[in-house]
C-alpha cells in the first residue's frame, strides 16, 4: 500500500536551517548522495558531482529565466473613494501582484494580496504610473486576470519596476537579483527558480561536458504550484496548478539518444523531471512540442524518462517530497532527509543539494 495521506511525509525541520542567503560560490554547497535502491548516503561537496557522472549520461537542464514578478501598487480610486477609478495622486490602498502567467494582450493571471482589495474593475497604479494594471477577471481559485497597460516593452518596465519573487520562507533581501537565477536561465517566465540548477557554475558544466555527458534543456515556467501548500491529508485530493513546458526538438534528440544508448537521464530539478515526465509516452519516447502540465507525481508513480535527480531540499509534506519518494521510496528520503537535518545541511531554495542516484552501478 502506497503512503498517500499528507502526514506520510512530515519531518521536523529546525527554522535555522532555513537558508535565507545564497553561498559566494554556486558549486560549494554541501551535497547529499543517496542511492535511489538502498538508501546508502555520502556527504560531499556539490562540484564533486562530476564523480557520480559517466560518459554517456545525460544531464537535463531547466533553462527558465525567473522574471521580476512581485509588483506593489497602488489602488486608484476616483474623488468619492468608491468606486475603483483612475485618479492621479488620489490615495489608495496598496495591492501587490504576484506574475504567475501570461495570457494574450498583455494580459497575465496574477495572485492578488490583499485578494479582497482587488475586485474585477480595480486599477492599480506601479510606479507612480508607469505601469497601470486592471483587474479584468476574478477566477474560481481567487487569482486576478489582470490587463496592463504601459508605455515602451513590458519587459523593460517591469524589470524597472518589479522585484524579484523569492519564497514566503526566505526573509531576507536578496543582494544581487542574478543569484537568483540559474546560469544557463534563458527564457523568460518563471515566478521561481528551478533551484538545484542554482549549484552549477559555467566552469562545472563546461568540465561536465568535457566528461562525455551531453548536456540537453527543456523549458518549463515554474508557477505558483511551487509554493503552494498540500491541505488535504489525502494527497490525492490535491489539486495541481498548471505550468507551461516547451521541448525543443533538437533537445529531444539528444534525451532518446542517450536513452536509446543506455545512457541515465539525470534530471536538475523537480522542474525538468515535470517536463520530461509530462512530454513522455509509455514507451519512454520524449515528444518534442509544448503544452501545459499539471503532472503530480508521488509513491507509485512509473516513471517513464528520469532515471536520477539532482535536487534541493524540500519543504514536509510538499508535492516535491512526494515526488522524490516517487522516486528513492519514501523511508529511504525521510531517512536522508533526517541526516541532513543532523548534519545542519541548509534546506530550500538557496540551501544545500541532494543526488538521488544508483551508487552500487558507480564502479560498471
Amino acid at each position: 500500500m502506497q503512503a498517500l495521506k499528507k502526514s506520510d511525509y512530515f519531518f521536523d525541520l529546525p527554522e535555522e536551517l532555513i537558508a535565507q542567503d545564497p553561498l559566494e560560490d554556486r558549486s560549494a554547497s554541501r551535497l547529499l548522495v543517496v542511492d535511489k535502491h538502498t538508501g546508502e548516503f555520502t556527504h560531499r561537496i556539490f562540484r564533486d558531482i562530476t564523480e557520480y557522472l559517466r560518459p554517456g549520461d545525460c544531464l537535463v537542464l531547466n533553462n527558465t529565466k525567473v522574471i521580476p514578478a512581485r509588483l506593489i501598487g497602488e489602488r486608484l480610486i476616483d474623488a468619492s473613494g468608491i468606486k475603483p477609478g483612475f485618479v492621479p495622486g488620489a490615495p489608495g490602498a496598496q495591492i501587490e501582484l504576484l506574475l504567475l502567467k501570461r495570457h494574450e494582450r498583455d494580459v497575465w493571471e496574477t495572485l492578488a494580496k490583499p485578494g479582497k482589495k482587488a475586485k474585477t474593475g480595480t486599477k492599480i497604479s506601479f510606479g507612480d504610473g508607469k505601469l497601470i494594471g486592471t483587474v479584468v477577471d476574478v477566477l474560481d481559485d481567487g487569482n486576478r486576470m489582470v490587463q496592463f497597460s504601459y508605455e515602451g516593452i513590458f519587459e523593460e518596465v517591469l524589470d524597472t519596476l518589479g522585484q524579484m519573487p523569492l519564497p514566503p520562507y526566505i526573509t531576507h533581501k536578496l543582494q544581487d537579483k542574478n543569484r537568483y537565477q540559474t546560469v544557463y536561465a534563458k527564457y523568460e517566465g518563471s515566478a521561481a527558480a528551478p533551484t538545484a540548477g542554482l549549484h552549477f557554475t559555467p566552469e562545472l558544466l563546461a568540465q561536465i561536458e568535457k566528461m562525455g555527458v551531453t548536456i540537453a534543456t527543456v523549458t518549463l515556467h515554474v508557477g505558483l504550484g511551487t509554493f503552494r501548500p498540500v491541505k488535504e491529508e489525502n494527497i490525492l485530493d490535491h489539486h495541481m496548478h498548471t505550468e507551461a513546458y516547451q521541448v525543443l526538438p533538437e533537445e529531444a534528440e539528444k534525451i532518446n539518444r542517450t536513452k536509446a544508448n543506455g545512457g541515465r537521464i539525470i534530471c536538475v530539478g523537480t522542474t525538468s523531471c515535470r517536463t520530461v515526465e509530462s512530454a513522455s509516452d509509455e514507451a519512454g519516447i520524449l515528444h518534442a512540442g509544448s503544452g501545459d502540465t499539471d503532472i503530480f507525481i508521488y509513491p507509485g508513480y512509473r516513471f517513464k524518462m528520469l532515471d536520477c535527480l539532482i535536487t534541493n531540499f524540500h519543504l514536509p509534506e510538499s508535492t516535491l517530497l512526494m515526488l522524490v519518494s516517487a522516486l528513492a521510496g519514501r523511508e529511504h528520503v525521510l531517512a536522508a532527509y533526517k541526516e541532513a537535518v543532523k548534519e545542519r545541511y541548509r534546506f530550500f531554495s538557496f540551501g544545500d543539494a541532494c543526488f538521488f542516484t544508483d551508487l552500487e552501478r558507480k564502479e560498471e
